[in-house]
């Protein structure tokens, strides 16, 4: 494993800083070498170890409890959007905790360090406007239930699976595998498309020779075949809506049929190569273009 060379130069660094206090130290009046190695002599070594015993207790504990989260896995996108906000609220309580608990074991008093930092806990929180911005609106989205784990949401142009929710921020990710990580505070004119039945749409062209009437009176059939062939993906017989558009070399039909909002591109793919395949048995073939160039004989 290849070490980071930030961390390379986080330890020359710290190095330095340690030889120039030393350095600095030698020359006052009280301090050098062996009153360091005093001062270590001094450290009351049981109270370290129950602080460490307690940090790593409480980090097995916290991943004790996340391992048990993951192993439930709810089909509702509401009880998944609960159990990721719990899971995110756990590591922020463990910090806490490992904080306040390590203070406590070292002999600090937290209560009168948390009273006579009163003032500057205020001002920190008025720096920390966004983050307390973005607590209060993920708290508020969890309650009006805006959208869940697992919905299909469209911010700012962004579309794609919400896949975590914490209490700070929302990870959103595509279809080709990109995550989104947005503030919850950010969260503003979401359309969850998974709210609503989705359509996928196909246009086809024939040729303008095709005999429309006798195609039409086949359509129905081939609607019933492409529902039974494809049950997982389409929740209704995919329906014939009439002439799109009279192109410059085809005329145009447009088919849609009703799918999950996850289904919708998968829908069109499906609904194209199934009426490709479809017109072809009933005779008729999609044109591609074509151009009549037309030459007049030069005159004598």
């Amino acid at each position: 494993m290849k070490l980071k060379t930030s961390v390379i130069i986080r330890l020359i660094v710290c190095v330095a800083l340690l030889l120039v206090v030393l350095g600095i130290g030698s020359l006052a009046d009280g301090f050098g070498f062996s009153d360091l190695i005093d001062a270590i002599r001094d450290v009351r070594w049981v109270k370290v170890l129950v602080l460490f015993a307690m940090i790593f207790g409480v980090i097995a504990f916290t991943t004790l409890l996340e391992i048990i989260l993951k192993l439930f896995e709810p089909n509702s996108h509401r009880a998944r959007s609960v159990l990721s906000i719990f899971s995110s609220l756990i590591k922020y309580v463990s910090a806490i905790v490992i904080l306040c608990w390590g203070l406590t074991i070292l002999g600090v008093n937290v209560s009168t360090i948390v009273a006579s930092v009163g003032i500057i806990a205020l001002i920190i929180g008025f720096s920390a406007e966004s983050l307390i911005a973005d607590v209060v609106t993920g708290t508020f989205m969890l309650f009006e239930n805006q959208y869940n784990v697992g919905d299909i949401v469209e911010v700012g142009g962004f579309r794609g699976t919400v896949t975590n929710i914490g209490i700070r921020t929302t990870s959103i990710t595509d279809m080709g595998g990109n995550v989104k990580i947005v503030n919850n505070s950010a969260m503003t004119n979401i359309l969850n498309r998974s709210n609503m039945t989705s359509r996928s749409v196909s246009d086809i062209a024939v040729p303008y020779g095709t005999d429309l009437e006798k195609l039409e009176a086949g359509i129905p059939k081939l609607m019933t075949d492409i529902l039974a062939a494809h049950p997982d993906v389409m929740k209704a017989e995919p329906r014939y809506l009439g002439v799109q558009e009279l192109a410059d070399s085809a005329v145009v039909l447009r088919f849609v049929v009703d799918v999950e909002e996850k289904d919708i591109y998968s829908g069109a793919r499906i609904l194209n190569h199934d009426l490709l395949l479809g017109f072809r048995k009933l005779g008729v073939e999609c044109p591609f273009p074509q151009m009549d160039v037309h030459f007049d004989k030069p005159q004598a």
